[in-house]
């Protein structure tokens, strides 16, 4: 307990409690976020002069006072100047900062690594186990079934991957052809038939190499795999294709002003009027002013955020192929980079693709399948509707931690493990794959959380595409159906089925969603997060059962 000597006076006779140890903020904020918020005057000027940075923020600056020493209005002026330009980019920007990820020891969450440690302490004495149970039981430590799903046609599954991402190298051609005389003679400017060509094909793309596994009869987990690249590339593609695009156009917007007579003046976009009707020299004066700043809105666009890369000179087979390989989904000018390679990082990362791969098998083979087989068995000699729903319940509730154990593992493998390694390979420095999901309190807090990579793609080339044109709601509407119907293409071709069910559970969330947020629910945290997790878990063995058994 502090005493009443404990207390400290300060020099405006105030309470002085900096000598009490304050709790860490709720979410540790990353040290290289809070930078560009304090650049961009989004933190308070005590926080920072005192070394205390927080991520707690009203995410409002302190006006600076008019006698102000002319250093600080200057400082000002330029978070200003900053904010201004970063508004005014007329494409939706994702911001790339040098961040690492939740995992990471350097990550503000690294009190959290003894529970990761654990966490994989506990699957290591699973497989253990395991494997001395199957020695007892078969004389071998490890089943096959699934093993050998892995080696049936492999080669084939090689190939066809390395041509599928062969063939998005189309997009390069295409779009010098956009903008190139002779593509504008064929009418095939971007904002002419380039969109409609370009959108054309990658329609056509996606549907050969959806169906190429059907028709090849391909097993599970390599038509799983080719699905999932699919969909990966198809949205690189998307974004690369439509962001260089829009350049492009804007690029001959800028051009067009060389000729200021004939060119259109059109705003870029729209600002505010003075609230007065201008004089005849005043409305001269703004024409001219207008004109300067539609040339620099321009130029900013097709300039990088960081300012080292300027289209069109990313046109290259060097840019295309390093987007490629490069750990996101959105198409940028520039990224920012680490200073090279940790070799030591890169093997670690890419033996822990291996063994997760290696504790997924076995959590599959010998906790999933198993009660899928038997499941499936025991329901050809049942004919009542209640037998029916009580082997599905019992099925339901035997997977219900293997599915856990599962989605952990998979969730690990792909955005700590394999993206991590991509971006140590590329030294793309943002990290920030995902959030911390596990505190989500709603399905939209989870969906933008869980995986960063297609949340940025959705906001960027969905929701913010179709906002202006058909208001929020319906954009919001339209994005989770397209994810929905995403999530619903995988799961024909893990069972080569077509029921809906995973389709019905995405758009459900837009309902419960509603719900949660209502006064009787919204705030209570521990509720929600409980909810949450709940329906997680009970939803992915449902999802199982329900596809596989019916």
């Amino acid at each position: 307990m502090s005493s009443s000597a404990d207390i400290q006076m300060n020099g405006n006779g105030h309470t002085n409690h900096d000598h009490i140890l304050r709790p860490r903020a709720v979410k540790p904020a990353n040290q290289a976020v809070l930078r560009t918020l304090n650049e961009e005057g989004l933190l308070a000027a005590d926080n920072v002069q005192n070394g205390n940075i927080s991520g707690q923020t009203s995410g409002r600056s302190t006006p600076v006072p008019a006698d102000a020493p002319p250093s600080v209005q200057s400082i000002s002026s330029a978070r200003k100047q900053l904010r201004a330009e970063q508004r005014r980019r007329l494409f939706p920007t994702i911001e790339y900062a040098s961040r690492v990820s939740h995992f990471d020891p350097n990550s503000d969450y690294r009190e959290f690594q003894g529970f990761f440690i654990l966490f994989w302490i506990a699957l290591t004495i699973m497989a253990i186990t395991t494997m001395l149970r199957n020695i007892k039981d078969t004389g071998y430590p490890m089943r096959v079934e699934i093993w050998q799903l892995f080696t049936v046609k492999v080669w084939e599954l090689a190939l066809a991957d390395g041509l599928m991402v062969l063939s998005t190298a189309v997009s390069l051609p295409l779009h010098r052809l956009f903008r190139s005389q002779l593509g504008n003679m064929l009418g095939l400017r971007w904002q002419g038939g380039g969109m409609a060509l370009q959108s054309m094909y990658q329609l056509v793309w996606f549907a050969f190499w959806v169906v190429l596994p059907f028709n090849r009869e391909w097993t599970w987990t390599a038509q799983v795999f080719l699905t999932l690249h699919t969909l990966v590339l198809l949205m690189k593609m998307h974004s690369y294709a439509f962001y260089n695009g829009h350049l492009s156009e804007t690029e001959r917007r800028l051009k067009a002003l060389d000729e200021p007579s004939t060119a259109s003046k059109a705003p870029a976009y729209q600002y505010p009027s003075a609230g007065h009707t201008p004089t005849s020299e005043e409305r001269n004066k703004k024409d001219a002013d207008e004109l300067s700043r539609l040339r620099e809105d321009l130029a900013i666009e097709l300039t990088s955020p960081m300012g080292a890369v300027t289209y069109p000179k990313n046109l290259t087979w060097a840019n295309y192929t390093d987007y490629i390989f490069c750990p996101t989904l959105c198409y940028e000018l520039e990224y920012p980079r680490t200073p090279g390679i940790v070799w030591t990082e890169l093997g670690y990362k890419i033996l822990a693709v291996f063994g997760v791969i290696f504790l997924l098998t076995i959590t599959s083979e010998e906790f999933i399948l198993p009660v899928m087989t038997e499941s499936a068995y025991r329901l050809e000699t049942v004919t009542s509707f209640s037998e029916t729903a009580l082997i599905l319940a019992e099925s339901i509730s035997m997977l219900l931690f293997p599915f856990m154990i599962t989605f952990l593992l998979v969730f690990l493998v792909i955005f700590e493990y394999v993206l991590g390694a991509f971006a140590e390979i590329t030294c793309f420095a943002d990290r920030h794959f995902y959030s911390d999901w596990w505190n989500s309190t709603d399905w939209l807090e989870f969906s933008r959380e869980w995986n960063i990579p297609v949340h940025h793609f959705f906001r960027r080339h969905v929701y913010s595409a179709s906002r202006p044109h058909i208001g929020r709601t319906m954009a919001t509407l339209i994005t989770f159906l397209i994810s929905a119907i995403g999530h619903e293409i995988v799961m024909a071709c893990i069972t080569k089925k077509i029921r809906g069910y995973g389709f019905l559970a995405q758009m459900s969330q837009l309902p419960i969603v509603m719900l949660q947020r209502t006064k009787w629910v919204k705030g209570k945290r521990v509720l929600n997060n409980v909810c949450f997790w709940c329906s997680m878990i009970l939803g992915l063995s449902m999802m199982c059962s329900l596809y596989v058994l019916c």
